[in-house]
Parts: structure tokens; C-alpha cells; sequence
């Protein structure tokens, strides 16, 4: 276990000299809004380590700059959380990065597959996972603890060699980095409180309510990082939707909703929430956020849409990719509404030369559905 600055370094010294390194972090957020990293696993073809980020005057700085070497590919599997940890505590995504969780879906593994799953069936090894719910922030950790967090990335080198030879073999390397593209924008990890509504669920539509939403949750965001507790202990979110539905202008108001616990209206919080209702009820309704306008399809597309469901899992059993890479039901919802004129990935790239012209054939009638011999296929028309 790596627990000072100096042994990091050297340890980021030698990682740095392969061509590839594979990496996982333990950490805890139930209790707070950044994540609490406790634990740094990385390995390459011939080195493992662990680090202790918990360790008295230890500085990540030699990790950080590991992170930003452009010339090393870091391996995580299912890396969005990694991700935000690094870009959170150290200013930095890295890159170049290779997802194998990701990969396993270009590769026909199925949707989100897991890691011990992966394991299992390209390497035919079980993994314990007996030390799977390890409270990572308490020391010291035994040494099953420290073998299972070390295999999370020991077997992660065979399982990336494996993938990267079947996306080779299959000539799907550039179907990866378009993910990959995703992975590593800042958009995906930055996000604005101002923009942190858009992340409830819309049940809203009228321009006051989803200004009230706006803002009050904009607060709660700001609130909750400042204080760094999860955004439920600020305020959960049917109270959210319930002042943006009542919009309350004063405290009283305010504790009158089935939502606010009992006095809350009069504490710091309570004033604040009230001065973000009247602050968004009092803009120029032009510039209160309005909902997507929502259009009446077609008739006949959801039947359309029905019939490419068939169509995208016919496909992906075909090419051996899990169908969630290639297109989502409001993908297909949009192609059956919109046809050619429908703004989705599936009618871009690699992803149109697989689904998205046939789904367009299908829908204009050039192609059809039929079923042989117990087996669905297209026929052309």
C-alpha cells in the first residue's frame, strides 16, 4: 500500500513506462455530494499497485500527471465514476481512456455487463466477492480486503487484451472511440447548477412551474456542494416539485406545503427557497424555460416504432452488439415519427451503416419483416 508522495512517484514512473495501465477507485458518497476516494488500484503488464489517498500528507499530484499522459491508455471498466472522481479532486479527464464495460457491448457482451461477469467469461475465473461492500474509508484494511480491491484491476489487463483483439478483429476500433469521445468531454462531468432542473424528471410543462423548478434547484445544487451532502438532505425532489407547482411567496406559504418538515420554512434554507420562488416568478415570461414542444406523431408510428425494435434486435444478434450502444427506444421512437429528419445517433456513423438505413428502408416501406423457419429477417421489397 502506497501511503507516501515518494513512493507514489516512483510507483507513476514505472506505469508510466508501459503502454497501457488499468485503473479502479473505492470510494463512499452516501453521506456526501463529492465522493470520498479511499482507495487507487493500478496495475500494468508487469507492475500493481495501491494507493492510500487517506494517508497523512500523502499529494496525488504524481498520479494526476500519470492521469494526464497522453501517451499511456488507462483502462477503467464502467469509468463515468472514476472519471468524476479524477476531473473532481484533480481538474483533469483522462485520456486516452478505454472502457471494457463499454467495449463489451461493441463486442456482443449485452448491455452494462459487469466487471466479475466479465471476468468470468473471458478468463473462466470466479471472483470472491465476499469484500464487495468494504467500508473503503476505514484502516486499517485486511489483506483479503486488499487482494479482492487489487484484483479489480490485475484481471482487467486480460480482459482488456482480450477486447482489444475481438474490436481488431472485428474492425470495430473507431465504433469504441466515438464512446470514448463521450467519456472524455468535460460536458459529462461539469455540470452547471443552473442547468441541474434538467436533470428531474419533467413532470411540468407550464413556463412559472419549470422556472420555479429552475431555480430552486439551482439552489439546492449550489447548497449541497457548498455543504457537501446529498442533494435529498438539502431537499428531496417531490418538494421540489411541489413549490414549483404551488410556487409559496413567503414563509408561511411555505410551511403549509405536505412536503416541508414542520418549521423548516423558517429556518436559512426556508428564506432561501422563498427568495428563488419570487426571484423566478419575477422574470419577463420570455425568458422562462419552456418544455419541449411535444408533437403529434404520426399515425401509424408507434406501430413503426414496434416493428424497428424487432428490426434493432435482429441487427444486433447479427453483428454481436448490444443493442443499447446502437440505438434507445426514443431513438426509434423519433426515426418512426421523423424518418430521415430525426436528430439520433443511430442516423450517424457507424451506427447508420448498421441500423440506421435499414430502420429508414423499414419504414418507407423498401424493406419488410418476415418470419422464416422460426427465424425473423428482412426481405426487400
Amino acid at each position: 500500500m502506497i501511503e507516501t508522495t515518494a513512493d507514489l512517484e516512483a510507483a507513476c514512473t514505472e506505469l508510466a513506462k508501459s503502454e497501457f495501465i488499468t485503473i479502479d477507485t473505492e470510494f463512499l458518497r452516501e453521506t456526501t455530494f463529492w465522493p470520498e476516494l479511499c482507495l487507487i488500484q493500478m496495475a500494468s503488464p508487469t507492475t500493481e499497485v495501491l494507493v492510500d489517498p487517506l494517508a497523512k500528507g500523502l499529494d496525488l499530484k504524481p498520479f494526476f500527471e500519470l492521469m494526464a499522459n497522453s501517451s499511456v491508455l488507462k483502462v477503467f471498466h464502467a469509468a463515468r465514476q472514476d472519471i468524476e472522481i479524477i476531473y473532481n479532486r484533480g481538474g483533469l479527464i483522462p485520456h486516452p481512456i478505454f472502457d471494457t464495460q463499454v467495449a463489451a457491448m461493441v463486442c456482443g457482451f449485452g448491455d452494462s455487463v459487469s466487471y466479475d461477469q466479465l471476468v468470468s467469461r473471458t478468463k473462466g475465473v470466479q471472483i470472491d466477492k465476499s469484500s464487495r461492500f468494504t467500508d473503503w474509508s476505514r484502516r486499517p484494511l485486511s489483506d483479503k480486503q486488499l487482494d479482492y480491491a487489487l484484483a479489480d484491476v490485475t484481471h482487467l489487463r486480460d480482459v482488456y487484451l482480450y477486447l482489444k483483439a475481438e474490436l481488431e478483429r472485428e474492425g470495430r476500433s473507431l465504433w469504441l472511440s466515438e464512446e470514448m469521445d463521450v467519456l472524455e468531454a468535460k460536458e459529462t462531468y461539469d455540470i452547471h447548477p443552473d442547468d441541474a432542473w434538467q436533470r428531474l424528471k419533467m413532470r411540468l410543462r407550464k413556463p412559472q412551474e419549470l422556472a420555479v423548478l429552475k431555480y430552486v434547484a439551482a439552489w439546492r445544487e449550489r447548497e449541497a456542494r457548498s455543504r457537501n451532502v446529498p442533494r435529498s438532505r438539502v431537499i428531496k425532489d417531490d418538494a421540489i416539485y411541489e413549490i414549483a407547482q404551488q410556487q409559496p411567496k413567503d414563509a408561511e406559504a411555505l410551511g403549509r406545503l405536505r412536503t416541508i418538515p414542520k418549521g423548516w420554512e423558517r429556518s436559512s434554507a426556508g428564506a432561501a427557497v422563498v427568495e428563488a420562488v419570487n426571484t423566478a416568478l419575477a422574470l419577463p415570461k420570455a425568458e422562462m424555460p419552456h418544455a419541449p414542444r411535444q408533437t403529434q406523431a404520426p399515425e401509424g408510428a408507434a406501430a413503426a416504432a414496434e416493428l424497428l425494435k424487432v428490426l434493432l434486435k435482429l441487427i444486433s444478434e447479427k453483428h454481436g452488439v448490444a443493442p443499447k450502444v446502437i440505438a434507445n427506444s426514443e431513438d426509434l421512437d423519433k426515426i418512426a415519427a421523423e424518418g430521415e429528419n430525426a436528430d439520433v445517433g443511430a442516423l450517424r456513423g457507424w451506427r447508420r451503416e448498421l441500423f440506421g438505413d435499414p430502420a429508414l428502408q423499414l419504414i418507407k416501406g423498401d424493406v419488410a419483416l418476415r418470419f422464416v423457419g422460426k427465424k425473423v429477417e428482412t426481405v426487400a421489397l
